[in-house]
């Protein structure tokens, strides 16, 4: 899979953008600030209709203007896709083929990419906010059920929420309804921690080998999903969903008192051990770092080998966070198989010759130059 043509208007910094690439590394130098991470940004949004770096879209909206486009065509199982993405202070419009999409579910997963960037690396020692973000994210490319059961789940937790906060101050006495919103919680978030449990475990199968690699053989990674009630792994649909009525009967009082849900997997995380030991609390940034490289080099392989096609790669000012071994492994990795975006300041020190072979792209307050 590859991105042809990319055109974004009234996008951040660019007023109007149009660019060709090919099917290789294309390299985007500039200065900072000159719009390098905006255009990774454009090429990731086409893609996942939301951005890695904010939650408010009005702020990819350049300043003064109504609305923002991106529009893309993709080779995929070759044959070309167009895409299309409309953000404005109403909301987004999804186009897939010229076609509106009445569902975001439904127009996610058509391009397939994969976002590195120096916040990347707080996927191990950061919060496990930015944890399950990064499930969601990759688990929704492949499968557009997930994302539905995740907006259904959200849905389900707002009215239960609001329920519980009306019962915590005393407006509402009678908890039927409460009970009723707990089993319906209960089968969203089962359906959710299923196919947790199941991309962890393809997640791990393709990062082992690859951290093994990276680490000459000395580390073996093991990556624990971490699910905020006991539920055994391999546990049946039926019986995590018993496992959740009884979590939610057995805190009720707590999160009346509390007036917002206790339990489910909005509250999961994910751990990750070498050599047995916490890589979060006991690793060195060495370890960390190569952690983080080897999830996002396994979630190339793992999506892979879902959709029968490599992702798009954006490698967002990151390889200047890498040492020359990571960088080399990263690059060899890549090499010949995945369409690659890097930013860069410079390729002054980074000696590769994938890069010395890739097209280079100058971009200067929002024009490619």
């Amino acid at each position: 899979m590859f991105i042809k043509e990319l055109n974004i208007k009234h996008y951040r910094n660019y007023e109007n953008l149009e660019a060709s690439f090919e099917n290789k590394v294309n390299v985007i130098i500039g200065e900072n600030a000159q719009g390098k991470t905006n255009v990774m940004e454009a090429i990731y949004v086409l893609a996942m209709a939301k951005s890695h770096r904010t939650s408010n879209d009005k702020e990819l909206i350049q300043w003064d203007e109504d609305y923002a486009k991106i529009e893309g065509i993709i080779e995929k199982h070759n044959r070309a896709t167009h895409l299309q993405l409309v953000l404005s202070k109403k909301g987004k419009k999804a186009k897939l083929n010229y076609l509106e999409q009445q569902k975001l579910s439904q127009y996610v997963g058509n391009m397939n990419v994969i976002m590195f960037a120096p916040e990347d690396l707080n996927l191990v020692k950061g919060s496990p906010q930015i944890r399950r973000r990064f499930i969601d994210m990759e688990i929704g490319q492949v499968s557009p059920v997930y994302l539905h059961e995740l907006s259904k789940y959200q849905k389900i937790m707002q009215q239960r929420n609001h329920l519980l906060k009306q019962l915590q101050s005393r407006k509402q006495k009678d908890t039927g309804m409460l009970e009723v919103l707990s089993m319906q919680l209960s089968e969203a978030a089962a359906n959710i921690v299923l196919k947790r449990q199941l991309f962890i475990k393809q997640l791990e199968k393709w990062a082992q080998p690859i951290h093994s690699g990276i680490s000459r053989g000395l580390e073996q990674l093991n990556i624990t999903y971490k699910p905020s009630v006991d539920v055994s792994d391999g546990a049946e649909l039926s019986k995590i969903i018993e496992v959740f009525n009884e979590k939610f009967a057995k805190i009720k009082e707590k999160e009346i008192e509390r007036g917002t849900t206790l339990a489910g997997p909005h509250r999961d995380d994910l751990l990750f051990y070498v050599n047995d030991r916490d890589v979060q609390t006991y690793g060195s940034q060495g370890q960390q770092r190569t952690t983080a490289l080897s999830i996002k080099l396994a979630e190339i392989e793992l999506i892979h080998e879902e959709i029968g096609e490599y992702p798009i790669l954006l490698l967002d000012d990151v390889l200047s966070e890498l040492d020359d071994y990571r960088q080399s492994h990263l690059l060899n990795t890549i090499q010949g198989k995945v369409q690659t975006f890097v930013t860069t300041t410079s390729v002054d020190g980074i000696d590769h010759h994938t890069l010395k072979e890739a097209t280079l792209f100058q971009v200067k307050a929002g024009q490619f130059i």
